[in-house]
């Protein structure tokens, strides 16, 4: 039984080391959808004002 204990706490260490690296990498994941999809949004918004703004040929133009 000794035997076991040994190795379960060899392997601990390692496993948490994993655990912590793979919820790191999820939030990197997420934080990156996120951002992708808020400059989608953005650009979206941005796109629909600029096809509300009046073109520069329907402008008139100054008179000198």
């Amino acid at each position: 039984m000794d035997t076991f204990w040994a190795a379960a706490a060899a392997l601990t260490p390692p496993i948490g080391v994993g655990v912590l690296f793979a919820i790191a990498i999820r939030a990197l994941m997420n934080a990156d959808r996120n951002e992708r999809a808020a400059m989608a949004r953005l650009e979206a918004e941005e796109a629909a004002a600029h096809a509300q703004a009046p073109s520069s040929a329907a402008v008139r133009p100054a008179r000198d």
